[in-house]
């Protein structure tokens, strides 16, 4: 059973329940993958609310290599998760928001929010649970306007309270 304290989700891969887990090691790991410096460039580009079938494929590896298992990137491309691709962003969502359920929480919420938006509207099904996902038609903290429209808000640092992201529920 995953300790959601420690940072840990369950994921259903190939019919297998499978614990995961970004530690710090699997963080150092994406951080090289992704030719990020640091962690704070790792979160900003999880921030752009954009996922590729890469990095998802290098998230959750890394998650399942943080959590014990031997299972190499290429393994996890062709396992196959129940939803499909969006089963996938769901995996990958709540191992971010998990991981970063402290004070980045909203930022997370965020994320996650977006690419929800994304796949509704490309008629994808969304993350599932009541923790990954910032509720149907709620405005993009990201971009400034409902489901992606308006333009570009500042940094998280220089936005006031009201337009901050707000958590998901359960992680406050």
């Amino acid at each position: 059973m995953p300790n959601p304290h420690r940072g840990e989700i369950e994921a259903c891969l190939d019919g297998t329940s499978f614990r995961l887990c970004l530690t710090l090691s699997a963080l150092a790991e994406l951080e090289s993958a992704f030719n990020n410096d640091d962690m704070l460039a790792l979160a900003e580009r999880f921030q752009s609310g954009r996922l590729s079938a890469r990095d998802a494929q290098r998230i959750i590896g890394a998650g399942l290599r943080g959590a014990g298992n031997d299972i190499l990137d290429d393994a996890v491309g062709r396992m196959q998760a129940e939803g499909g691709a969006a089963g996938f962003v769901d995996i990958v969502a709540r191992l971010l928001s998990a991981t970063f359920a402290g004070p980045a929480a909203p930022i997370v919420g965020a994320i996650a929010g977006e690419i929800a938006a994304g796949l509704a509207g490309t008629g994808g099904v969304r993350p599932s649970g009541p923790d990954t996902m910032a509720p149907p038609g709620s405005p993009s903290p990201l971009r400034g306007g409902v489901r992606g429209g308006g333009p570009s808000k500042p940094a998280v640092s220089g936005i006031t309270a009201e337009e901050r992201p707000r958590p998901f529920p359960g992680t406050t």
